[in-house]
């Protein structure tokens, strides 16, 4: 190997170097056992047609023999011919990135070859950035990456970084993460472990050729075939490719011990603290936005106040005014706002499956519209399709709330119906109620016996003939598996909700695939290469969903919480938010209304609207009031 480590020694001589060039031997004898057993029938073949030249092997039976072997060989020679090809033309999956031109970022090329200089090891090839905590080297040697490499370095791997590090970590504190990453290209250069690398990638795409779309049956059935000989090939080779990608890492970081050690130790403190920010801010504030048909399109920047955010919450900003005073990573950056804005677009593609390009249904989003855009939509969003389930299920429009105020959709008409028969009398625990609440509550309790004690409740106070059905709506379909539910009017509605919402989701899920098979054609029609960023083996968009499908019960809290929320924006002194850590947030005097949630929980689990309703009264909400929906 050329190059000396920076802890002398030579690359060759380290232990993880010679384990991963031992394991990537043992991956090629895979290879070389593989051929040998592709040309047996042929050597067979020449062995008997040598005998049979020279006089051993004579008569009908030889030459029968000779005869049955040779069509043999041809056939298996003509399959494996079929399989090498297939492995050496499958494109190899590539990760989604956005690439980093040396012109965009010279600094941050300076830094990555003078790290690369003083480990003593080639190079990377290009920069790319992905919109996720982590990094690596890719290699993407093959001829349908070449289009999109951004600089020459042929044969080295391209540095991927993950761009929340580039905002959260100081210049010093990239360079130690970013030591042992770079020191891996000098193992990778080896040739019997780039060799070894490039079958097993091959053997990878291989297996995925029999799903690529627009193959005819025939070329389907071989492309099976295929796939079922690179799968056995990757099972035997599998443990050694494993070990041999170990042994590269321990020689990276046996390579890197002597640069920024002590500096690294810290760094990877904040690699925990940036993965912790980035999944908050991912989960709690770009989700519901990509929900709204918004992308905030300055995600990296969100990330620097989600985790100062959270540095104040657990107390733990002592000396951190002194590291944010130190250069951010981001100034090796000629234009950071447009990098943000690319990894932003491309974090909603991966994680949500949103569209490739902005349009009127897919707009960028900066963080001071936010409450505006995406926090007040959202609310009156859900409570706009909360209010049509309503009527979905025959509830009357003007349940629970004067004639004069029912004139539109309220909040007591949804705390009418989900409210269920208490045992006793309540005791509020306000002490002095506002009159006109307690007016409100009095017809509330005449518009829905089933809140008064004296009366029994009908378990279902809805008698049309299955208005679900009629609908499209069947909440059997989302029974959350409990025998005896607390309040069954809760119960029908959230699996009301769940059916609509399912039935949004299909349809949103429809178009996208549409506008993508839209350009897919278009692009083949125009002999177009079209863009591998998000393209592969992997499936349909989104490739990493961020939360699993949420239950109707919390779908029903959401909703009704939303409903609260339009209701105190709209009546009283309160007004959208954005909590970094948390997401949308209800602000009433400048505070955030953290004590919303539990309350909404007794009303939408137990069927008690008190705790709500006391709420209301303290906070100046209106509930009989008619709210603006979407």
């Amino acid at each position: 190997m050329n190059g000396v480590s920076g802890t002398g020694s030579v690359v060759g001589e380290e232990w993880g170097a010679r384990a991963a060039r031992s394991r990537a031997l043992a991956v090629l004898r895979v290879r070389g056992r593989a051929l040998g057993l592709a040309v047996l029938p042929a050597a067979v073949a020449v062995v008997l047609y040598a005998g049979g030249v020279t006089g051993h092997f004579t008569g009908a039976a030889w030459d029968t023999a000779r005869w049955v072997v040779t069509v043999l060989a041809v056939l298996v020679l003509l399959a494996a011919a079929a399989v090498a090809l297939v492995v050496a033309r499958a494109r190899p999956a590539a990760t989604p990135t956005v690439q980093l031109a040396e012109t965009a970022a010279p600094d941050l090329y300076r830094l990555v070859r003078d790290l690369a200089d003083r480990l003593g090891v080639p190079a990377p090839a290009a920069i790319a950035l992905t919109p996720d905590c982590d990094s690596w080297l890719e290699d993407r040697t093959h001829r349908a990456h070449r289009l999109h490499r951004t600089s020459g370095g042929d044969g080295a791997p391209v540095l991927v970084i993950g761009s929340p590090f580039l905002w959260w970590m100081r210049v010093g504190e990239l360079r130690a993460v970013l030591a042992p990453v770079v020191a891996g290209t000098g193992p990778a250069a080896h040739p019997d472990i780039a060799a070894a690398r490039r079958f097993v990638r091959g053997l990878d795409a291989a297996v995925a050729v029999p799903g690529v779309p627009g193959l005819d049956p025939l070329r389907r059935f071989g492309a099976h075939g295929v796939g079922q000989v690179a799968r056995v090939l990757l099972r035997a080779c599998r443990g050694h490719a494993a070990e041999m990608e170990r042994g590269v890492a321990a020689a990276g970081s046996e390579r890197a011990q002597a640069v920024d050690y002590g500096v690294r130790i810290v760094a990877q403190e904040q690699v925990g603290l940036a993965y912790a920010g980035w999944d908050r801010l991912l989960t709690r504030v770009a989700l519901p936005a990509w929900r709204m048909g918004r992308w905030p399109a300055k995600l990296d920047a969100g990330v620097v106040s989600a985790l100062t955010e959270l540095s104040r919450r657990d107390r733990l900003a002592e000396g951190f005014s002194s590291r944010l005073g130190e250069r951010p990573a981001c100034d090796l950056l000629e234009e950071p706002g447009a990098v943000d804005e690319a990894t932003s677009l491309l974090a909603a593609r991966l994680f949500h499956g949103g569209p490739a390009e902005p349009g009127p249904d897919w707009a960028p989003v900066e963080w001071s519209q936010y409450p505006e855009e995406v926090v007040d939509r959202k609310w009156r969003t859900d409570a706009a399709r909360l209010h049509q389930v309503l009527d979905v299920l025959g509830v009357a429009e003007g349940a629970g709330g004067r004639a004069s105020d029912a004139a539109g959709p309220t909040l007591t008409r949804v705390m009418a119906h989900l409210t269920t028969r208490q045992p006793g009398p309540t005791v509020t625990a306000d002490p002095d109620p506002d009159p006109d609440q307690a007016s409100t509550a009095d017809a509330t309790a005449d518009a829905d016996p089933a809140s008064q004690p004296g009366l029994d409740a009908d378990p279902d106070p809805a008698p049309q003939p299955d208005p679900d059905a009629d609908a499209g709506l069947d909440p059997s379909a989302y029974d959350e598996g409990e025998d005896d539910p607390v309040n069954p009017a809760a119960e029908a509605l959230a699996g009301a909700l769940s059916a609509l919402l399912a039935r949004e989701e299909a349809a949103r899920e429809a178009r996208v695939a549409a506008a993508a098979e839209t350009a897919r054609a278009s692009e083949k029609g125009r002999k177009v290469t079209p863009h591998v960023a998000v393209s592969g083996p992997d499936g349909p968009l989104p490739l990493f969903p961020l939360q699993p499908p949420r239950t109707g019960r919390d779908l029903l809290a959401d909703h009704v919480t939303a409903m609260v929320c339009c209701a105190a924006v709209d009546t009283a002194e309160a007004a959208p938010g954005l909590d970094w850590l948390d997401g949308p947030a209800l602000l009433v005097g400048g505070e955030r209304a953290a004590d919303l949630g539990p309350r909404v929980l007794a009303l939408v689990e137990d069927g008690d609207p008190e705790p709500l309703r006391v709420w209301l009264t303290r906070t100046g909400v209106r509930p009989e009031k008619p709210v603006r929906l979407v």
